[in-house]
């Protein structure tokens, strides 16, 4: 891993491009040189529990972070992809220091974003501070897989976090659509289209 620190630059990355309901998030962290994370890594590749504790260490050594979002009314009027890039622009406008260039990961840049940007492919197992972007983003949108789930438990959003899977497609075919779930996402539409809407 090239874990190189410029103290000046911010890593940014998202979560919740696939899932069918929910926000997506996005996050911006400038590490200091001096940082002390140990396991940092791809927010994937780590347990929840691991990702949970390094989320609060990521936040009390970052020079600066910040959490963005774009919620399902966005994704559905912008798509998914162009909500993701507003999500990371948020993110780097919320920073409250000014970043001298900022790390994205993947392969796109946000259009409207006004800093000297760079897509690094694989950035969350590079560049630490797109990997403690990725952290960030990742327990954040969990928060409101947890918060959903508070509200409608009989969809099971604790376990599956909003993904495609069987028990969340059997739920959804039992219960109905949520307002939160995104309506332009194939099975989401095809239960709309059968009617099938949360009562």
């Amino acid at each position: 891993m090239d874990f190189a620190i410029l103290p000046s630059h911010a890593g940014v990355d998202e979560a919740g491009r696939g899932p069918l309901v929910g926000s997506v998030y996005a996050a911006a962290v400038i590490l200091p040189a001096d940082y002390d994370l140990p396991g940092l890594t791809d927010s994937k590749k780590l347990t929840e529990k691991k990702r949970e504790a390094l989320a609060l260490l990521i936040k009390q050594q970052a020079t600066a972070w910040s959490v963005a979002a774009a919620d399902v009314a966005e994704i559905h009027q912008y798509n998914i992809l162009f909500a993701t890039m507003r999500a990371m622009t948020r993110a780097v406008a919320g920073l409250p220091i000014k970043p001298t260039k900022v790390w994205i990961d993947g392969n796109r840049i946000p259009a409207d974003l006004s800093l000297p940007a760079e897509a690094v492919v694989k950035g969350d197992l590079k560049i630490a501070a797109i990997s403690a972007a990725s952290i960030l983003a990742k327990t954040a949108r969990d928060a409101e897989m947890y918060a959903l789930d508070q509200r409608y438990p009989q969809y099971g959003f604790a376990q599956h976090k909003g993904y495609g899977t069987a028990a969340h497609l059997a739920a959804l075919q039992q219960f109905g659509v949520l307002p939160q779930h995104r309506q332009d996402f194939a099975p989401v539409k095809a239960l709309l289209a059968q009617g099938k809407c949360f009562v």
